[in-house]
């Protein structure tokens, strides 16, 4: 994992709550002060200002008082230095959905990426939901099969913002069936941790790299490091893999992970627990 740093990522699963508790997006507004600025980043989507608009509404509406709208559309706007330095102004930046690729393909490697990083790394905040969480992690899923077993060569990855080390993070997890190709990447990845986030459900990533589960549903873990055996390295494209051994845990609000350590935290009071699991 990544040295600790002082900031918080809120990974959300996609389809969260904008209509009536909002209890995930309203993480934003009880860490902000009326000062602070919350950057609505809407690289991920092709419809950014209708997106956008969306969203500044929804953070206007549970309290967010200072709020701006940022389109980088082309790597040419990610370097530049008018749109950076709005990342820079921020306090809380909060990637929409969309397609997850667009935000790597424009903005990795430039200007606005390490304005993001730095963000983070000196006690920001960065938010990001479907395509926004995806891309949080250093290798993000791109395409994968829903709906079906693992099997071989079926799972697309790519290099992500690297905001959090030694974990894929999938969203839309029980809704859309991707345990078999979050178990896929795990299986050809053993040492990283698999983090499929169920819709309106999301982790929040402290400090000190243990998160809390915020939301509806539930948050699934499937850590690789426990692997006894597969057939992932025997098969041929697209045959269903064969595991033994791997950990898999099941948090619904009300629990969290150590991530350094592996362990399952039960949570009180939205206080880390004492005693893990």
């Amino acid at each position: 994992m990544k040295k600790e740093t002082r900031g918080y990522l809120i990974i959300i699963g996609g389809a969260e709550d904008k209509e009536n508790d909002s209890i995930i997006l309203k993480q934003a507004p009880r860490m902000l002060t009326d000062e602070d600025l919350l950057t609505i980043l809407t690289t991920a989507t092709e419809h950014p200002e209708e997106t956008g608009q969306k969203y500044f509404e929804v953070f206007r509406k549970i309290g967010v008082q200072n709020i701006q709208v940022l389109n980088i559309n082309t790597r040419e706007e990610a370097s530049h230095a008018c749109f950076c330095e709005q990342i820079e102004r921020s306090s809380c930046v909060f990637m929409t959905g969309g397609d997850q690729l667009r935000i790597t393909s424009i903005l990795g490697g430039t200007r606005a990426c390490s304005e993001l990083k730095r963000l983070y790394e000196s006690g920001g905040i960065i938010m990001g939901t479907s395509a926004g969480a995806s891309a949080m992690s250093s290798t993000m899923i791109v395409t994968g099969k829903d709906n079906e077993p693992a099997r071989k060569c079926t799972l697309k990855m790519a290099p992500g913002l690297d905001l959090i080390d030694g974990a894929i993070i999938d969203q839309h997890f029980d809704q859309r069936g991707r345990f078999g190709r979050l178990l896929c990447g795990v299986t050809e990845n053993p040492g990283v941790l698999g983090i499929g986030i169920d819709e309106d459900t999301s982790i929040k990533i402290h400090p000190d790299m243990h998160f809390e589960v915020i939301g509806s549903n539930a948050v699934t873990i499937i850590d690789g490091k426990t692997m006894q055996s597969s057939n992932v390295s025997e098969l041929e494209q697209d045959e269903i893999l064969a595991v033994n051994g791997v950990t898999v845990h099941v948090l619904p609000q009300g629990y969290g992970f150590d991530l350094k350590n592996r362990k399952v935290l039960r949570l009180k009071n939205e206080n880390r627990a004492n005693s893990n699991l």
